[in-house]
């Protein structure tokens, strides 16, 4: 079925309200996104009706929804479980927008690379300059930068030129854990866990009272401790209480969202529950730096 292109930018447009609002579409809702009057949207949907790509929803809260058919004319994807794929116009995070599609284009070029986006959601709000960062993708965690170089709004796409391409690293967490766990009892004294972390080779280890974890000691919290006089703090005092977990088997990019989440300095990784290793914020985070100059 050939449409003309007022009726995939009608369509399209369609399709883009109703994923962000989830709810039946007001034909003055379409006029006002694509600039067009009112009366047009109406005779529109009239002849997408008869073509069988969108119904009427009646009632105070109804409007217009695109059928599957139109989904499937416009080749957007509805199956259960779709991921949605941030997208973030000049550094801010753009509700309700999403990529369907992505197509890189003039790859032999050693100075430009294209690529034409596929887009879910209302991209008029892009203009020609703008700076996109589209991803991570679920898959193979592909993050990409560009520059808004064109747009074509009956086919729901960007054309942006391509600043920088990175993957973000998928190697399971429990890789990173390169020394033993150490443990150290709560009501050891800082000079004692000192020793102890002096004498295993470790950054930092678990504070363990039996089989119960009480927290995460560092060299770093045992300086702390030093400068300010507190010479005789028993390690429970000084103890990140906060110990977040991961399982080895999971990325360190999850780890990463761990540490940024909620802004701590090292996780535990765990083997079915069973404490393996502690990683630190800065070992993940130069894991990135790494890709990210590459």
């Amino acid at each position: 079925m050939e449409l003309t292109p007022i009726q995939k930018e009608v369509l399209t447009a369609l399709i883009g309200i109703y994923h962000k609002k989830g709810a039946a579409v007001k034909g003055e809702e379409i006029a006002e996104l694509i600039d067009r009057n009112p009366g047009t949207i109406r005779n529109q949907m009239q002849s997408l009706k008869v073509l069988g790509l969108v119904e009427g929803m009646p009632g105070p809260k109804g409007g217009y929804k695109a059928t599957g058919k139109a989904y499937e004319i416009l080749s957007v994807d509805t199956t259960e479980g779709k991921v949605h794929i941030p997208v973030k116009l000049n550094g801010e995070l753009v509700e309700g927008v999403t990529v369907e599609e992505v197509h890189l284009k003039t790859l032999r070029n050693p100075v430009t690379c294209h690529s034409s986006l596929r887009m879910i959601g209302n991209i008029r709000i892009f203009k020609e300059g703008d700076l996109v960062e589209i991803g991570p993708t679920p898959v193979n965690k592909l993050i990409i930068y560009g520059r808004v170089i064109g747009r074509d709004d009956s086919e729901n796409m960007l054309l942006i030129e391509i600043e920088k391409m990175i993957t973000l690293p998928m190697m399971p967490i429990g890789e990173y854990v390169t020394s033993k766990l150490v443990f150290i009892p709560p009501n050891a004294s800082i000079q004692e866990a000192a020793r102890i972390l002096v004498e295993s080779g470790v950054q930092r280890a678990l504070v363990m009272n039996r089989d119960r974890i009480e927290g995460i000691i560092s060299f770093k919290d045992i300086g702390r401790a030093v400068a300010s006089g507190k010479l005789h703090t028993r390690v429970k005092d000084l103890a990140k209480k906060e110990v977040i977990s991961i399982e080895s088997e999971e990325s360190i990019y999850e780890a990463a969202k761990l540490v940024d989440k909620y802004n701590i300095g090292s996780v535990l990784v765990t083997e079915k529950g069973v404490p393996k290793g502690i990683v630190s914020r800065a070992d993940v985070l130069k894991e990135f730096a790494v890709y990210s100059r590459a």
